[in-house]
């Protein structure tokens, strides 16, 4: 009997370790580290990050081979234990990326090609869409206004403490192809985006932009840059005077020769993340073993997207910006 009892408590503890995501916030790490590992979807491209201000809810998007289809997971921290991944409520029917937090928390904003309306065919572009938490349950995505979205792409929402929102964007008035624009939230209505400065934008693709809540810096992305190392790269631009300056490449430790991207910073500025598509997988061995080769292509920089982090402090101090 008694080790019946101790086999069942064996059983129910490592069930319930399976239901624990693995989620670290390692202190001071001053080289890019791995932040999600999920063993049922290897090699599968996971992208974009969102913390909540408390550090109790975590959003990222799963993104299936060549784009067919991107959704939304989540975990939250209860009892001190993030709980298992699961598929956000508010997602995993339509194509969904890139959520943002509200600096407050109570916001969640995202990228979406949902139905508009009574429509039940999903959109080609991306529109920002936002949920409130109701209940302790994120639900009821409301499309943002027309003077936000369009009939193109529209992605990467970002949110400042006034509730003015940053966002790329393919418009007429573009200084490129894809533009950084910003939004400002006047009377609780968004008013006619604008592009940012030539200190962010120029004639290229500038994509995916993080701004801090105070709107003091902004770390985005651009391709074909001169000095870029490869298919983009991501930037920091501050803002003086309510000027955005010329923005300072985030050097090696950060970018590589593949696309480096979805940049977030945390709310108390200690961790910053982002997104890459890097690999450590050579173009030729001396010796492959097949236990080699599961090693190479399962674990580490494999070329498919993962999202990296490390201290924040420590990247400024790279950049000698601290």
């Amino acid at each position: 009997m008694k080790k019946m009892i101790f086999f069942l408590v064996l059983a129910s503890t490592q069930l319930i370790a399976q239901k624990q995501a693995s989620i670290p916030f390692e202190k001071n790490i001053a080289t890019p580290k791995v932040f999600i590992d999920l063993p049922e979807f290897k090699n599968i491209n996971v992208r974009d990050m969102a913390i909540s201000p408390n550090y109790d809810e975590i959003f990222f998007t799963l993104d299936a081979p060549k784009n067919t289809f991107r959704t939304i997971l989540t975990s939250k921290k209860v009892n001190g234990q993030w709980t298992e991944f699961t598929i956000a409520a508010f997602s995993g029917k339509y194509h969904d990326i890139e959520p943002a937090f509200s600096p407050d928390g109570k916001q969640l904003f995202f990228a979406s090609k949902r139905p508009i309306g009574d429509e039940t065919v999903p959109k080609k572009d991306y529109d920002l869409w936002v949920v409130n938490k109701e209940n302790g349950t994120w639900k009821n995505p409301t499309r943002l206004p027309e003077t936000i979205n369009t009939d193109k792409n529209e992605y990467y929402p970002s949110i400042a403490n006034n509730g003015t929102i940053y966002f790329t964007a393919e418009r007429a008035d573009a200084k490129g192809k894809e533009d950084i624009y910003k939004s400002a939230f006047t009377n609780g209505n968004y008013q006619t985006p604008l592009s940012l400065g030539t200190g962010v934008n120029t004639k290229t693709y500038e994509y995916n932009a993080y701004v801090s809540p105070d709107e003091s810096f902004i770390i985005f992305g651009s391709y074909g840059r001169k000095g870029s190392l490869g298919r983009g790269d991501l930037y920091l631009s501050f803002r003086e005077n309510g000027t955005w300056k010329e923005a300072v490449h985030l050097g090696k430790l950060i970018n590589s020769d593949q696309i480096d991207y979805c940049p977030f910073v945390t709310f108390d500025r200690q961790y910053f993340f982002f997104t890459s598509e890097k690999t450590t997988i050579q173009s030729s061995y001396k010796n492959m073993s097949l236990e080699k080769l599961k090693e190479v292509m399962n674990t580490g920089s494999n070329g498919t997207s993962k999202i990296y982090y490390l201290s924040f402090d420590k990247l400024l101090k790279s950049l000698s910006l601290e």
